[in-house]
Order: structure tokens, then sequence, then C-alpha cells
């Protein structure tokens, strides 16, 4: 084939695949001009209307608009140049269509109401600074004015960082999170635990000392729990003997009545589903592992020490 090959029309329909009307169209757009006439007044195109045309194909396949399609053919705009804001402009829809499955995947779930919907729509929309203050507000709820070094620690492990290429389900979690962070009760009961804890503090030294509670009550109702134990049966009770005694000796005070009940108050506390929920959705955001759920060894342990306590 040689630079002197013309071809008409059809030529070209057979050769590319596209129809004659298409043809005509991007002929007639300046996208892909015919070299001549023949002598009875019918286009001809050289052999680059071939190569112009299965790019063009491609490009709107793509999704290009026209206009751009021919800057690109015309060598106005680099294929590069085009590519580029292509994509981004495709990324940006990716993540619009992700939110709005997230959106109309939870109200499925959910049974929501309008209402609902309306703001599960909003909270999925806000941008990474609106999702930053959302969240920083909600901590500031929980740990503002408590003097504890350690909750700069705990704000950070517990701030949902939702990347801008997010999967559906993590946008899902996120609604579910935000939604979950406004709910007064549980701030107020997530408050409760964090002035609990900035009071059980103590200074021995210059070294501060945390009771960590619940990590007593994994490491030692967790294996009677498995081991089927019941937890109102004379087996259960060293277990229970040996979280309290660990956890007086942690606070600096002796094993008695009056600890036992702070400590089911904290346990109690813990055990909310809503807290363990939040921590769920937070690994699903941030792409950690999600836990063995504490729930079921906080039961267990929550049966065994009220029946130890008198009524």
């Amino acid at each position: 084939m040689d630079g002197d090959t013309r071809y008409s029309i059809g030529d070209l329909a057979r050769l590319t695949g596209l129809t004659v009307k298409a043809i005509r169209f991007y002929s007639d757009s300046g996208i892909v001009p015919p070299t001549d006439r023949s002598p009875a007044g019918y286009r001809r195109y050289g052999t680059e209307a071939v190569a112009r045309l299965d790019l063009v194909r491609t490009l709107r396949e793509l999704g290009l608009d026209l206009p751009t399609i021919r800057k690109v053919v015309d060598r106005q705009m680099s294929l590069a140049e085009v590519a580029a804001a292509h994509a981004e402009v495709l990324a940006v829809r990716i993540r619009t269509l992700r939110l709005r499955r997230a959106v109309l995947t939870a109200v499925a779930k959910r049974g929501s109401t309008p209402e609902d919907v309306e703001l599960m729509h909003k909270l999925a929309r806000l941008s990474h600074d609106e999702r930053r203050r959302l969240v920083d507000e909600f901590l500031d709820s929980v740990f503002g004015g408590l003097d504890d070094p350690a909750f700069a620690g705990i704000r950070v492990s517990m701030t949902p960082v939702l990347p801008d290429d997010a999967e559906a389900e993590q946008v899902e979690a996120w609604v579910e999170l935000a939604e979950l962070s406004q709910d007064a009760d549980f701030r107020a009961t997530i408050r409760r635990m964090a002035q609990q804890h900035a009071a059980e503090r103590v200074d021995a030294g210059g070294t501060v000392v945390r009771r960590e509670a619940i990590a007593l009550v994994r490491d030692e109702a967790g294996p009677a729990m498995a081991a089927g134990i019941d937890p109102t049966s004379p087996r259960a009770e060293p277990v229970v003997s040996a979280v309290t005694a660990r956890y007086a000796d942690a606070a600096g005070r002796r094993d008695s009545v009056a600890l036992r009940r702070d400590l089911l108050v904290r346990v109690v506390a813990a055990n909310d589903s809503r807290r363990e929920r939040y921590g769920q959705l937070l690994s699903v955001i941030n792409g950690w592992s999600v836990g063995e759920s504490l729930a079921p060894a906080l039961d267990w342990f929550t049966e065994a020490l009220r029946a130890r306590l008198p009524r």
C-alpha cells in the first residue's frame, strides 16, 4: 500500500469496522478530512485516514468528547496530556460512583428512612478536610480537657483515614462510622470511659500506671470460656479472683466488693456493642485486620463477676 492509495468512505468502513454514517460524521466534523475528491465529486481518503479513524474510535470508547479528539488528531494536544486529564476525570467519576453505591447498599441493608438517606449521602460526599473536622470534633468531645498523655496516641488510633481510592466497603464503613460518631449517647458513653481512665491514673515515681481491665479479662476469661467453664460455677472462682487480684494490684488497691463493683462498671461499659462496632468500622476504613470480638469473653466475665457480688 503506497502513499497514492485513495479510499472511498465504503472502503474505510470495511477496513475499520465503522459505519459509513459514522465516518461521514467524523469527516464533516473535520476530524478525518478527505484528501481529495473523485472526478464524480465523491470524497476520497489517504492511508492516514485509517490510522486516524482507529485512534478516534479508541478515544471515543474511552469517553473523550469530539472537540478533545480533534485537538489530539490535529496534534494541538499531546495524547499523554489528554490521557492524564481524562484519567483524572474518570477517577473522580469512579469515586462518585463508589459513594453512590455505598449509600445505596447501606439503604438496602438498613431499610433507611428518606431522612437517613439524605444524611448518609451528605456524609459520603464530605471532602477530606470536612471528614477530618467531623472526626476531630467527635474526638474532642470525648477526650477534650482530660489530663492524660496517653490520649494523644488513643486519638490517633481512633482516627479513620478514608483513602482517595477507597473501595465501596470502605466508603460504606465510613458512612456508618460517621453516623455513629454523631450519636449523643455513644459519645457520652465513650466520654465516661475516658474520664474513668483519666481518674484511675496513678503516678508512681513519674511512671503512669493504668489498669488495663479489658486485657486482664481477655487473658483470663477467654481461655475459661473456651474451656466451657460455667461462669456461675465454682470452677469460675479462680478466674474471677485472678482478674480482680491483678486489677487491684495495678490500681494500688485491695481486692474488695467496692473494687469488684468498679471493675464490673468498667467491663460493662467496654462491652458496649457500639464501641466494638466503631473499632470494626475503623479497621475496614484504614485497611487494618479486624480483631477477634471481645464480647463473648466480656459477657462471660460479667456474668461470673455478678454471680459473686452481694445483691
